[in-house]
């Protein structure tokens, strides 16, 4: 809060529906650009006069790269005011009017830049009750970064450069579009005019309703007026771009915009929007409420996908597919992101957080509607196998200090852009995911549309959710259209002993709720099994040396478990610091968190980890996959916190030899590979390589297995890419060899021979080794339109031990014209990866910062994503202290206060904790088991 000291009570009237700033909260006074006291210094805009309507025209000009307009907006006032506080950001307001029914008045303009407002200061007092208008003139230039109204452009087949203009507004740009109050509770309706040239189309919300011819040769297309929504949803491009489009059984019309020269890679990505905007209209009982839903690929985009309201927009590579050179994993990767934006139409677009701290409302549910839509539509992505992976990326920001709770405060823009992280969007569908394994799926999927139903067109907070799933049978409250809800209540009446966990009259969901979302991080249960008796406590799990920070926390748990006597899942809510439940027998093993449905880890203490180890080695397959990768994650991770000994660790992972599901193996390379991506940035080569060479062994068999082709499930195919990427990375021999042979046939072939899909990654890291192969893949690179074939060319050269190469790549991302500035962060990551280029990305890093900034946003998860990338697998001292040193000299303006530079020295600090207490167990372990140089393997 930045309260005002001088209260202006002329402007803002002390009367209960008025907002008045506390003087205790003092800091500075606001001063406009004039020189004038700014009347309003808090960072939210006061609530006394909201927005009904907006009237918006805009002239984007694509020559001169800058764009004018007019917007009249009509007003609530529900205080007597004589002011009007708006947002607007970078914009030259050249006149502004107040449309009363005492007639047109001027109205004097003042600007605060510092929180993007504009003072509207009227000679007339504003009455409450009755409704004004404000109309205002304006003009910017299009930005250059890849929010707000910003350029983009593209090359085309022929190699000419086309520009075009798009939109992203959310979390707070649309104020640099054109003025608006900026906030998601400020919802109202918009009307859409756009002038452009012939030569190009506008796209916007909703359907055009006609064009008008201008003079000059320009062309007016007007937009049918929006439903009420927020502004961050509002979108519009201009563009030159050709679209396919077929119509819902629900009748709605979807249609996939795309540049012309790749509009013949939009089929599969229009039939999955057509089947998952069907299945959502159907799941959530509320049919979809605009004419049209339009998904647009744009050729410059940071994140990876928008949900604007009927019109989404995404990453070329997140929805153009080639069903030739497209793999299996990106047909996963694009159906999922249209499954999550599609979701948003309900979830974020029809309802809508009150403010940007309750984001996971819209991205948690989003993120769990992905794997719930596709399980049902799409069986065959076995979209399962992936989303334990979704709560093992949240646990490790969850388990620092500096993470926060899933609802926390956020005031100005760079805090809200830092809850778009792996808090909001993963551990809020993880925790939406246990939830609904508590309630049924039956009753949650209840809970949920009613939670739509009721609040439809409105803005939510947390409680309004756990509101909706509680008593969800009452009686004065069954939609009796809902077939569905009236079955499932009638048989919950009749065979009322067949809930799960409680009562219902118990059940409290905000209290048990409450504790996952109001407060950061999450449990570590321990379970010690003593005959029958099977004794359970709960600490936070912390990655830190300061045991105090673990205090004061208690979740509600919904324990679930399964022992070696029964394959049933038990279920026990543990609401305490420690309890005890008793078993009907004794048993060899018990395994809690079954299939982890639930945000939490497990300890076994006494002779557990034993009891699962020995069930690993002689009978893996008696746990699921699941339960198996669970075991892996938690008991390395339990090493970090000193819980297990590391030997013990790696004891269990010997099993891993065995193992053929895709989450367990992967699971096994992300626990394994870390240690010697921690080596690698330190002097110490033999033990390096044997690390390499023991996790080479270990999966050698898997390996081996392989076809280089394209056959078997999504899955398997998935996990074969990256088993034969991996292989050749580490120069194992056969891999290597069949690589080489299968690079050198394609390249003879000028690039024109089909290699399998799948293994295309392994195929092309081995050929950017040599000079001639990665200038021969850069040019192919440069010519290619299928982005999914551009994607993994650029990865595979970005592994090359060629320096030169690397640092070529790196300044060819930040220029832009052949290798998108989009992509500048991933290539950063990739050489910070690499071996022979972590230097080279920490030097250009700290060299470009500021223009980083300025074209990515501080706070966005891409910047983020990039100081963790850059530098999250440094281990020593010396390197602490001087990634230290480069943040420490940062301004706040600059970056200084980001909670993933506080992220970045925790990760640096668990890791040299982690290497000061294991090296020798590591050394002695591999040692004891014989590993060296293994066959096959070189370590050059």
């Amino acid at each position: 809060m930045f309260p005002l000291l001088l209260l202006i009570f002329t402007l803002f009237p002390s009367s209960p529906g008025a907002q008045i700033p506390n003087q205790d909260q003092t800091k500075e006074i606001p001063i406009a650009t004039n020189g004038q006291l700014f009347p309003w210094d808090r960072m939210r805009l006061p609530k006394i006069i909201s927005p009904l309507h907006y009237d918006l025209s805009l002239h984007p000009n694509l020559t001169t790269l800058d764009f004018t307009g007019v917007v009249r907006i009509d007003l609530d006032v529900h205080e007597d005011t004589s002011v009007v506080i708006l947002h607007a950001k970078k914009m030259h307001i050249s006149g502004a009017l107040l449309l009363a029914p005492e007639g047109v008045r001027p109205l004097q303009v003042l600007e605060y830049p510092r929180f993007h407002q504009l003072a509207l200061m009227s000679d007339l007092v504003l009455t409450k009750g009755r409704k004004y208008e404000v109309q205002l003139e304006f003009a910017a230039n299009l930005s250059d970064s890849y929010h707000g109204f910003y350029k983009g452009s593209y090359r085309t087949s022929s190699g000419e450069v086309r520009v075009l203009a798009s939109t992203q507004f959310e979390a707070t740009f649309a104020r640099g579009a054109f003025p608006c109050f900026d906030e998601p509770a400020f919802k109202a309706n918009f009307t859409i005019r756009i002038i452009r040239e012939p030569r190009h189309i506008a796209i916007s919300n909703m359907p055009k309703v006609k064009t008008v011819e201008l003079p000059g040769d320009l062309l007016q297309d007007h937009f049918d007026t929006t439903v009420k929504m927020s502004t961050y949803l509002v979108a519009y491009i201009v563009s030159d771009f050709l679209s396919v489009s077929k119509t819902t059984q629900h009748g709605v019309k979807i249609s996939i915009y795309a540049v012309p020269d790749k509009i013949n890679q939009t089929a599969f990505a229009l039939d999955a929007a057509v089947k998952l905007l069907d299945f959502y209209d159907d799941y959530f009982d509320i049919p979809y409420p605009l004419p049209k839903q339009d998904l647009a690929a744009i050729p410059d985009f940071q994140s990876g996908a928008m949900e604007n309201w009927g019109l989404t927009t995404y990453r070329e590579t997140g929805l153009l597919f080639d069903p030739d050179k497209s793999s299996a994993s990106d047909k996963l990767g694009i159906t999922k992101v249209i499954a999550h934006e599609l979701a948003h139409q309900w979830f974020g677009n029809l309802v809508t957080m009150e403010w940007w701290n309750d984001l996971w409302l819209n991205e948690g549910f989003a993120k769990f509607m992905e794997f719930v839509s596709l399980d049902i539509t799409y069986p065959e992505l076995q979209v399962d196998d992936f989303f334990l992976g979704k709560c093992f990326e949240a646990m490790e920001v969850d388990s620092l200090s500096s993470s926060h709770p899933v609802s926390t405060p956020v005031e100005n823009p760079t805090q809200i852009q830092e809850m778009f992280d792996d808090v909001s969007y993963d551990k809020g569908a993880c925790i939406l995911n246990m939830l609904r394994d508590f309630l049924t799926p039956e009753a949650f999927e209840i809970g949920i549309i009613r939670y739509l139903k009721r609040f439809s067109y409105q803005n939510t907070v947390n409680s309004h959710l756990w509101e909706s799933l509680t008593n969800i049978c009452s009686t004065d409250d069954l939609d009796e259209g809902r077939m569905k809800h009236t079955e499932f209540c009638s048989k919950r009446k009749l065979n009322s002993g067949s809930s799960k966990w409680y009562s219902g009259d118990e059940l409290d969901v905000k209290a048990i709720m409450d504790t996952w979302t109001l407060q950061e991080g999450f449990p570590l249960v321990t379970v010690e099994v003593k005959g029958r008796e099977v004794r359970l406590s709960q600490e936070r799990f912390l990655r830190t040396d300061n045991p105090s920070l673990t205090e004061g926390f208690l979740w509600q748990i919904p324990l679930t478990y399964m022992t070696s006597a029964s394959s049933s899942v038990h279920r026990f809510l543990l609401k305490t610091k420690s309890d005890v439940l008793y078993l009907p027998e004794e048993v060899d093993w018990v395994k809690f968190n079954v299939n982890m449905s639930g945000y939490y880890m497990v300890h076994y203490g006494a002779e557990g980890w034993n009891s699962i180890i020995s069930l690993l080695h002689h009978n893996h397959t008696a746990l699921s996959g699941n339960d198996r990768a669970s075991l892996i994650h938690n008991v390395f991770q339990l090493v970090s916190v000193e819980k297990v000994r590391l030997d013990t660790a790696l004891e269990l992972s010997l099993y891993l030899s065995k193992e053929t599901a895709i989450m367990a193996v992967w699971q096994g390379f992300g626990e394994l590979v870390p240690l010697y991506k921690l080596m690698e940035k330190r002097d110490m080569a033999e033990l390096e390589n044997q690390m390499k060479s023991f996790i080479v062994d270990l999966f050698r068999g898997l390996i081996d297995q392989q076809e280089w082709s394209d056959s078997g499930s999504v899955s398997q195919r998935v996990l074969r890419s990256y088993l034969l990427l991996f292989a050749c990375v580490r120069n194992y021999s056969p891999c290597v060899t069949r690589a080489t042979q299968l690079f050198n046939q394609w390249r003879d072939s000028d690039g024109t021979m089909s290699l399998p899909v799948d293994i295309t990654m392994a195929v092309f890291v081995v050929g950017a080794r040599t000079r001639d192969g990665w200038d021969f893949m850069y040019e192919k690179y440069r010519t290619s339109l299928q982005m999914s074939v551009k994607s993994r060319m650029k990865s595979a050269m970005a592994v090359t031990t060629m320096k030169d190469k690397l640092q070529w790549m790196m300044e060819q991302s930040l220029n832009g014209e052949v290798m998108k500035t989009q992509d500048l962060p991933d290539v950063i990551v990739s050489v910070a990866r690499n071996p022979h280029g972590f230097k080279l990305a920490w030097d250009f890093f700290r060299a470009h910062w500021h223009t980083l900034i300025q074209k990515f946003d501080l706070g966005s998860s891409t910047l983020s994503y990039l100081v963790g990338g850059v530098t999250n697998q440094y281990s020593t001292r010396e390197k602490l202290h001087e990634i230290r040193s480069f943040f420490d000299s940062l301004t706040e303006e600059t970056g200084s206060k980001m909670r993933c530079i506080q992220q970045s020295y925790e990760t640096i600090e668990d890791n040299i904790r982690w290497m000061d207490r294991n090296l020798p167990l590591l050394q002695a372990w591999l040692n004891k088991h014989g590993f060296s140089q293994v066959r096959g393997f070189s370590s050059n």
